[in-house]
């Protein structure tokens, strides 16, 4: 939730554009720069001009939530802090002027170094500025885009792009002259931001109520003001990162390092927990994700969800807050978890009836892990004795979200890719990247496969060979590559060039180091292996019958067996769907070329279909 965001109190926007009208000899376009004075003029005039600070105290319905915030904002140098107060979460963000910040609710704070929140800060602290009334504040580009009508209205929609910002529109009633709207892209969504109840301030207008919506109205967030000044004193307010605290976690005496085993199953990691002295439950391992709980475990430990505020959220989404987490003698106090319903989509895509949740980036961010996919386990380091002792010369990581994110090159072609644990693929490359890098045809790829699924549908792209993946001195020959074309959530959107998943990251041992920002790939016996696809043309899932072909690969070895989407396989070489994990049935597809694999489904009995590589 973009909470640095909360309550800009009036918003604008800036982008290059040159009107196709104006090109034709038609008459120009409205000036920008009049439409902004002019709002301007009808939210306070001149009493703009002496505000120097502003501070807030509202309220916020998020995500089923409800809770406080506080907001800091120096109007003459967009610095801005904001605490909050939601549910069992707390926590704190804040810019600098140079730089923005998050404060989780442990109290660990992080620099926010992807290229997408640094942009969006900067629009934060150009609107904290009031700059699209006074250009003298901050440089930007304005344009006149639009006249729109929502809701009834008609408005004047103006383009502002920030210098170091991106753009964002602001929408201008055209007969109240007042802006009231917010129109800005975010890393996977657009926000639009909706100005109601207008009261006067300080000789200046005010929205006292605002609604963020990101097109599903029940994620909306609401914020209403209790409280605002302007030019209250900002003596005693700190705008820079907080220093870190006291640590929430211990090791066993005398120890600096635990190591537990993981699952390696289909490309994803397992890991056992205990929460509150029950346990162990078994848990998908992934450092991109934030902890999460089934509800029905959250139940059986008797954690109370914080409750969801009337009218709002899906009805599974929540948080809670439990005692402590013990991974293998480390323990965690009071961790934080979101309760979701994964249960049946974790049936029916990874065919797993036992898992409570989801853990990662709660660990990973308080302590240096190191993952060996070879061995099965996963070694938590003590963070202050922490010294990696490998031959890797280490890389980068910044963090998009909770996302860990490395620079690399793919063919020659730089780009920024996801690097979690929690994709199954190689390489999965993201619309934007394809399309900009003529991808498609620079590798001739022509086939279409489903490179994995999200709760939302799965992910399609075309099938594809690279020559080679550096990750600093870390090379991969021949990987996979799925390159996207169609997603319910695309991988690597934002300008990110996709991710890279467990087949390139099985080939090490990689430590990731969150607080200092690297990670380290140690190379390892898998690094020789090839790397391989599905060889039948299929992609599987659980189903209440049986395993369910969700597609069908066009002339691959599953479509000349006869098979179609929609068909549910009952036996694998005479062995019953029942009494086989989707895992094992996923892994006799990616048998030897030339294995024949027998395969039971509806009327037509059994087919056999000969493995063969499809890239």
């Amino acid at each position: 939730m973009p909470f640095h965001l909360l309550l800009v109190c009036v918003l604008a926007y800036v982008a290059a554009a040159t009107s196709a009208v104006a090109q034709i000899g038609g008459p120009p376009p409205p000036n920008p720069r009049e439409i902004l004075q002019q709002s301007k003029e009808a939210s306070g005039g001149n009493a703009w001009d002496a505000l120097r600070s502003q501070h807030s105290t509202v309220t916020v319905q998020a995500a089923g939530l409800a809770g406080t915030a506080e907001r800091w904002s120096d109007t003459t140098s967009g610095r801005s802090r904001l605490n909050f107060n939601i549910g069992p979460l707390q926590g704190a963000s804040g810019f600098d002027g140079q730089q923005a910040w998050t404060q989780d609710e442990g109290g660990i704070a992080r620099v926010q170094s992807d290229p997408i929140a640094r942009e969006l800060s900067v629009n934060a602290a150009f609107r904290d500025r009031l700059a699209f009334w006074y250009p003298d504040r901050a440089a930007a580009l304005v344009s006149y885009q639009e006249r729109a009508n929502a809701d009834g209205a008609d408005f004047d929609v103006i383009r502002i792009t920030p210098e170091g910002g991106r753009a964002f529109e602001l929408w201008i009633n055209v007969e109240t002259k007042l802006i009231e709207r917010l129109v800005e892209r975010e890393a996977q969504a657009v926000r639009t931001e909706i100005y109601m109840d207008l009261r006067d301030l300080q000789g200046v207008k005010i929205p006292y109520r605002v609604r963020a919506t990101r097109e599903d109205p029940r994620h909306d967030e609401v914020f209403v003001v209790e409280s605002m000044q302007f030019n209250r004193p900002l003596t005693g307010i700190t705008f820079t990162p907080p220093p870190p605290p006291k640590p929430d976690f211990t090791f066993p005496t005398g120890r600096t390092t635990v190591s537990v085993p993981i699952d390696v199953v289909d490309g994803h990691l397992f890991v056992r927990v205990r929460i509150d002295g029950k346990g162990p439950f078994r848990m998908l391992l992934d450092n991109s994700s934030s902890n999460i709980l089934l509800p029905d475990v959250a139940r059986s430990l008797k954690l109370p969800a914080e409750p969801a505020t009337p009218g709002r959220g899906d009805g599974n989404v929540g948080v809670v807050r439990a005692g402590r987490m013990d991974i293998g003698g480390v323990v965690i106090d009071k961790p934080v978890f979101a309760t979701l319903d994964l249960k049946q989509f974790l049936r029916r895509v990874e065919g797993v009836d036992d898992i409570a949740g989801v853990l990662g980036f709660e660990v990973f961010r308080r302590m240096p892990a190191t993952i060996d996919y070879a061995a099965g386990t996963l070694t938590l380091h003590e963070p202050v004795t922490f010294r990696f002792t490998g031959t890797s010369s280490g890389v980068p990581l910044t963090f998009r979200g909770t996302m860990p994110q490395v620079t690399a090159r793919l063919d020659g072609i730089d780009g920024t890719f996801d690097a979690g644990t929690g994709a199954r693929g190689s390489l999965t490359l993201a619309v934007p990247f394809v399309a900009a890098n003529d991808l498609v045809n620079k590798y001739g790829a022509t086939r279409t496969v489903i490179a994995g699924a999200t709760p939302k549908g799965p992910i399609r792209g075309k099938l594809a060979r690279a020559e080679r993946l550096a990750i600093g001195d870390a090379k991969v020959d021949k990987p996979v590559a799925v390159l996207v074309y169609e997603t319910a959530t695309e991988p690597g959107t934002g300008g990110n060039a996709g991710s890279i998943g467990y087949g390139v990251l099985r080939r090490f041992t990689p430590t990731y180091d969150y607080g200092r920002k690297v990670v380290y790939l140690e190379p390892a016996a898998a690094m020789a292996d090839p790397d391989l696809f599905e060889r039948a043309g299929l992609w599987l899932e659980r189903g209440p019958g049986g395993f369910v072909v969700v597609e069908i690969v066009a002339d691959g070895p599953a479509a000349a067996a006869g098979l179609k989407a929609g068909d549910v396989v009952t036996a694998i070489n005479g062995k019953a769907a029942g009494a086989m994990s989707l895992a094992a049935a996923r892994a006799s597809l990616r048998g030897e070329v030339g294995t024949k694999v027998r395969l039971r489904f509806g009327a037509a009995g059994e087919r056999t279909l000969v493995l063969r590589d499809l890239i």
